[in-house]
């Protein structure tokens, strides 16, 4: 039998004894867990074979709602000579590690990877899926604290076993569900129009700099346009990360975990504003701007301008599909997956318009970013909102109307 202490609490808060016709079960109980498998790799007849199979590669469909495409698809052969399972739709999953705690709902019979566990509410028909996504949603950073592993964290199989979930009945989870829908729609349309404006500001840039280049009077090597600088021994100057999604930050500020050195950072190069800093993964476009002053490894190149320019104009152009392409066909085949040298940045040709004329396209394209950050602040807000309202209505704190339902 069961025992008490063999339960891990729901991480939701709870006041007192449960709320008015609600239940505290183990979640084992109430729906049918199943772990994920992968099948034989070295048998071609196992895969390929039209069962859409959810492995890490579509971990990015994760916490968006439903699971509809699959990156890899397995056989019905595969299936039946495995441990693999195939899943109805409706079934809600969860990554074990890459992306801990991470949750989606299949569309569609599906099986899945290793890194997932799977939950069939349909067979005990106590707990409706949206409702359990939603619950899981919020034990994330839950699961997070309990994720195991030196390098790739992981969530053990026995806490699945003894984790407990608080719920009320059917008609009132449905509702549950529904209003947080709701929320979801509202923040879906919210995320294609941002999709939207990052497309124009994207295909603005593309427009910008091809007519760059269409003059060639207008194009000098990179090397007469920027130098590379090592200025050291300040170690009194605060640590920076150099990110690709958000450029260069005080590494204090971040709020990721990310290495620190252990001791002497005399020898780490400062990077002063308008600076350019070559990333390590700048096979992928990553030359970042800085705005601040501070360190940073002595692995990284810096750039600093050699004369009048506009700073904001090239960090544009940097991250720009004009740029990127080229820089694509300068490294294929030599240098995969390294950082690209600074002899061979400074042969390529890049834009070189007047001043004026680059402060003016530098002004339009901060225009487009500033209305891309308003919507991004908007999704922001309603992310926020929602959280708070699944603090309250997933916990029983405020109930919901389901007469006539």
């Amino acid at each position: 039998m069961l025992k008490v202490a063999d339960l891990l609490p729901s991480p939701l808060p709870k006041v007192g004894k449960l709320p008015d016709g609600w239940r505290r079960a183990r979640l084992d109980d109430v729906a049918s867990r199943a772990s994920g498998h992968t099948p034989d790799q070295g048998k071609p007849e196992y895969w390929n074979g039209g069962v859409k199979w959810v492995s890490l590669a579509d971990s990015g469909q994760l916490d968006r709602g439903y699971i509809e495409e699959t990156d890899k698809e397995i056989s019905a052969l595969g299936v039946r000579h495995s441990s693999a399972v195939l899943l109805p739709a409706e079934t809600v999953v969860i990554s074990r590690d890459a992306g801990v705690g991470k949750s989606a709902v299949l569309k569609e019979k599906m099986a899945v990877s290793q890194h997932f566990i799977a939950w069939d509410c349909g067979p005990k028909g106590q707990i409706e899926p949206w409702f359990l996504y939603n619950w899981l949603q919020v034990q994330k950073p839950f699961f997070e604290r309990m994720a195991v592993g030196s390098t790739i964290k992981t969530i053990g199989l026995p806490l699945f076993k003894r984790l407990t979930i608080d719920f009320p009945p059917l008609p009132e989870q449905r509702k549950i569900a529904e209003i947080l829908r709701t929320w979801d729609e509202a923040i879906e349309k919210l995320e294609a129009l941002r999709a939207a404006k990052l497309h124009r500001i994207t295909s603005v840039r593309q427009r910008l700099f091809e007519a760059a280049y269409a003059s060639h009077n207008r194009l000098q090597r990179a090397r007469d346009i920027f130098e590379t600088v090592s200025e050291r021994a300040r170690p009194d100057l605060p640590l920076l990360a150099v990110m690709q999604d958000i450029g260069i930050v005080r590494r204090d500020e971040l709020d990721r975990r990310v290495a620190m050195p252990d001791g002497d950072t005399s020898s780490y190069k400062v990077v002063r504003p308008g600076d350019f800093v070559i990333s390590l993964r700048s096979f992928e476009g990553g030359l970042e701007y800085s705005t601040i002053t501070g360190l940073v490894s002595p692995a990284y190149t810096v750039l600093r301008p050699t004369g009048e320019l506009v700073g904001d104009y090239y960090r544009h152009f940097f991250k720009s599909r004009s740029f990127i392409g080229r820089l694509d066909k300068l490294i294929f085949g030599i240098r995969d997956g390294k950082q690209i040298a600074f002899r061979d940045f400074g042969d390529m040709y890049i834009p070189a318009p007047p001043v004026a004329e680059q402060k003016t396209q530098s002004r339009a394209l901060r225009s487009l970013e500033a209305d891309l950050a308003l919507e991004e602040k908007r999704i922001e807000a309603l992310a926020r909102q929602k959280r708070g309202l699944m603090q309250k209505l997933l916990t029983g704190e405020w109930r919901v109307n389901v007469e006539g339902d």
